[in-house]
């Protein structure tokens, strides 16, 4: 039974808590709603699909309950992508007052068995739901919890556990992605080599109707800061700098440069103290356009996930802007972009569609994201379509914009849904190439631009972002060529263009011997990972256990 007024557990700050995110695993159908089509990887799952061996691999961690962690002074432990014996065993091993579980809305089944198994195990716990999950309507009917916890979790939790819930937020150490594969290939997870995460508020203030972001936080124009200015901002990176030796920085912002002055601020910090950070952002084109391409590349913007929806669609974050003269500028200068563009809007038929996937692609960024139209419970967007009686009976695992339809389209049917979203998947990478071609592509790019640079900070950051380009990349690029030169001959012209460039750049020698040595390898290497994705073979993160103010014994059966 979900409690009317803001509780408060009566141990306080003695609480002992546990924060979970769902059980494993997660691509594989099960009857508790994991599906192999949505795989716990945002870029194979979303973005590279479609480019089979050369699709970006890698997981990332449940940043929510790590914030939550941080922030509370109770003995706690975060559990992360367990097993669900892993969880059964936490929780039989020790005695918890407090279960957390923090779920998307297509694992409300898992959340489920994960109240089910509290239940049985600990009794005594209170057992709190947050994240996305939380947005379904009715919720608190289809599990057994005691507080269901819609919006920011850190400020609630504070208030929950009796301490103030408006002390500063003290940011966690966030590695931003891990267990990177590229052509079967592992990458290094080492802190200098990966982004360091960075959360600087939560919501968006453009207030899509199909966002689920903007809705779960408060709708059009609610968000909470963490850190309002850039002064407070560069403290925290400083930290992450001496704390992870991170050069670069994954910044979770809905829109990070909507907000001009802090990104400013931020970068007369990084001037005065003469700091060459890479920034990785989200952003508007309409908030691309408050500044000069010098400004963005001074401040570091190495980049950006844009909205590329289409031009009839209306909606303000485009405002008019030519996007495709904006993508080709800010490529030009080493800026590399992600696109997301929806499939299955209102105005699409069967007539009209495929033109507008073509404009997507003819972006040419270095990633481009396709997502279906979605009513998701929560959103805007899923009550109207409910009040208008369109919505489908479709499981709440399958509500996630890459399979299906879950409404009735004014012309494009359930099936024929799943077919044009394959298409723009398939015409981005018969069109484009492989992202990681891309990715250096505009990476050479701007170092041609900007290695001789008078701005000491802007020329040591294209150092930094070169530096694959002068070693593994060249030999990956050697063994793409080499691969698609019967599957796509244009694609594979486009990359031997780019190697002659590459050589010229950095020398002719250097980048044979490196080809020479890796290229067979990854070659090789991606054939076999090409083999295995069509018998299934899938990915599945490790278990992390973290304890944080954890002085007293375990408590162990």
């Amino acid at each position: 039974m979900v409690t009317a007024q803001f509780p408060t557990h009566p141990k306080g700050t003695q609480a002992r808590v546990l924060l979970s995110s769902v059980f494993g695993p997660y691509a594989q159908d099960d009857e508790f709603g994991s599906r192999s089509i949505n795989p716990m990887e945002l870029y194979h799952n979303q973005v590279t699909r479609a480019q089979g061996a050369f699709s970006l691999r890698m997981f990332h961690r449940s940043w929510g309950i790590m914030m939550i962690q941080q922030n509370i002074s109770a003995p706690c432990t975060v559990l992360d992508f367990p097993t669900r014996e892993a969880f059964e065993s936490e929780l039989r091993r020790n005695s918890y007052d407090v279960i957390g579980i923090s779920s998307i809305i297509v694992n409300v089944g898992k959340v489920r068995e994960m109240c089910r198994i509290a239940r049985r195990l600990a009794p005594q716990a209170q057992i709190v739901i947050g994240g996305h999950v939380a947005a379904i309507p009715g919720l608190e009917y289809m599990i057994d919890a005691d507080h269901i916890v819609k919006g920011e979790g850190i400020s609630w939790m504070r208030r929950y556990l009796g301490e103030d819930p408006d002390a500063p937020v003290k940011h966690p150490r966030i590695m931003s992605g891990f267990g990177t594969r590229m052509m079967g290939l592992s990458g290094r997870d080492e802190p200098s080599t990966t982004a360091a995460t960075i959360i600087p508020s939560v919501g968006c203030p453009m207030g899509c109707n199909f966002c689920t972001t903007s809705a779960f936080f408060g709708g059009k124009g609610k968000f909470i800061d963490f850190y309002k200015t850039g002064d407070q901002l560069f403290e925290v990176m400083c930290e992450m700098e001496r704390e992870l030796s991170a050069h670069s920085f994954f910044i979770m912002d809905e829109n990070f440069l909507l907000n001009r002055p802090r990104a400013m601020q931020l970068l007369a910090r990084m001037k005065q103290e003469n700091k060459s950070w890479s920034f990785y952002v989200f952003s508007s084109a309409n908030a691309i356009r408050r500044y000069t391409v010098e400004e963005l590349v001074e401040l570091g913007v190495s980049w950006i996930w844009m909205g590329l929806e289409s031009p009839h669609s209306n909606y303000s974050k485009l405002d008019g802007t030519d996007t495709i003269s904006l993508t080709r500028e800010l490529r030009q200068h080493g800026i590399k972009l992600l696109g997301s563009t929806i499939v299955g809007l209102e105005h699409h038929t069967p007539q009209n569609i495929r033109a507008e996937i073509d404009f997507a692609v003819s972006h040419g960024t270095d990633f481009h994201q396709f997502m279906l139209y979605t009513p998701v419970p929560g959103t805007p967007l899923y009550q109207q379509v409910k009040e208008e009686g369109r919505l489908l009976d479709v499981d709440l695992a399958d509500i996630h914009g890459q399979h299906k339809f879950n409404f009735v389209h004014p012309a494009i049917s359930r099936d024929e849904s799943k077919q044009f979203l394959d298409e723009a998947f398939e015409r981005d990478f018969q069109r484009n190439g492989p992202s990681l071609y891309r990715i250096c592509q505009t990476t050479l790019a701007g170092w041609k631009r900007y290695k001789n640079c008078p701005d000491l900070r802007v020329r040591r950051r294209f150092e930094f972002e070169v530096r694959n380009l002068k070693a593994a990349y060249a030999g990956l690029l050697w063994a793409m060529e080499r691969d698609l030169r019967t599957k796509n001959s244009e694609i594979s012209a486009r990359i031997h263009s780019l190697r002659r460039d590459l050589a010229r750049e950095f020398g002719a020698i250097k980048t044979r011997l490196i080809s020479g040595i890796i290229g067979p390898i990854a070659l090789w290497s991606a054939h076999r990972e090409e083999r295995q994705l069509q018998h299934g073979k899938t990915y599945e993160p490790p278990t992390f256990i973290e304890r944080r103010n954890w002085h007293a014994p375990l408590h162990t059966s």
